[in-house]
């Protein structure tokens, strides 16, 4: 039992409660309510995605009734399964190649902004990252429509739909990612670490990239990580700025084929897209956790250093 203080130096048990309306008033009760309603979210939200993900390894063309385990949908078929299905490999490179090339793109120009609006100070600053939090929080669908009308009319001699266009818009709606992440790690290293290089004679350029910018690793790969995973699932903004199937990426493909009759390879398209999200993120934590860690280490080695000197 927990006990409270009635007085200086002095602690007494709480009052025994007894009957349910006591259980409801006692704030040190097991939150037996808020569990079972976490763990009711939790199946409510992963056992769909499980049950998706093992009929990807069903034998039989049903989505529904489990025929056996198998690698059909995945290889084994020659014609249907997913790295056999000329259009769904299409897919696969065309959801890679404007992930990887959106990531490449966005996040150092998010790391360059965040930097400039961490040191840039005035109505201009607070104008611009107004514009950054509002593409942040605007909803997909409004941008796409947006850009699909700006391409389509204002701009239809200069940026044509397609790859081009889908990357123009992926890059416009990541960019506030690494921002923010950029943004939330510059606010807990401060300045001192740049003022410090500079008074040992570094120059501004030289004090930002040997460094400001190694403490901001940690930030700049989470930023990596999550324009990717957020990038290859898009569907809103690359569905409205495609033009012809060949532009089209695994989640448009595998939206297109769930309203005909689908085969368990969208199952495995599905599967593809949430493997490759999970490892994007695990690789992106893991690089975080190394460089939190190195940098940690280094610090407790300089006060040990400086503690005896």
């Amino acid at each position: 039992m927990s006990e409270i203080a009635a007085g200086p130096g002095v602690l007494r048990s709480p009052p025994e409660s007894r009957g349910l309306g006591g259980w409801l008033r006692n704030p040190w009760r097991r939150p037996v309510f808020l569990k079972g309603v976490t763990w009711a979210y939790l199946a409510w939200s992963i056992l769909p995605v499980i049950i998706a993900v093992g009929f990807s390894f069903n034998a039989g063309r049903s989505r529904s009734a489990w025929q056996g385990f198998s690698l059909r949908w995945w290889t084994a078929d020659p014609n249907d399964a997913l790295f056999h299905d000329p259009a769904l490999r299409q897919a696969i490179v065309q959801s890679l190649r404007l992930s990887f090339i959106t990531m490449i793109i966005a996040v150092p120009l998010g790391t360059a902004f965040a930097i400039a609006l961490d040191r840039w100070h005035g109505r201009p600053a607070r104008t611009a990252n107004f514009g950054m939090l509002f593409s942040f929080v605007m909803p997909e669908i409004i941008l796409g429509v947006a850009l699909y009308l700006l391409f389509t009319n204002l701009f239809k001699s200069v940026v044509h739909l397609g790859t081009g266009a889908q990357l123009f818009g992926l890059i416009t709606f990541q960019l506030s990612y690494p921002v923010i992440i950029v943004r939330a790690r510059l606010l807990t290293i401060g300045s001192e670490y740049e003022e410090a290089a500079m008074d040992l004679g570094a120059r501004p350029g030289q004090a930002i990239r040997r460094v400001l910018l190694p403490l901001l690793y940690p930030a700049i790969f989470a930023s990596f990580a999550i324009t990717f995973a957020d990038t290859i699932d898009d569907f809103v903004t690359v569905n409205y700025l495609s033009s012809t199937a060949a532009t089209q990426p695994l989640s448009v493909k595998i939206y297109s084929a769930a309203r005909g009759s689908p085969t368990p390879a969208v199952n495995a398209a599905a599967t593809f897209m949430l493997i490759s999200t999970l490892m994007a993120i695990g690789v992106g934590f893991l690089i975080y956790r190394a460089f939190s860690r190195g940098q940690r280490r280094a610090g407790e080695a300089g006060v040990a250093d400086f503690v005896n000197a």
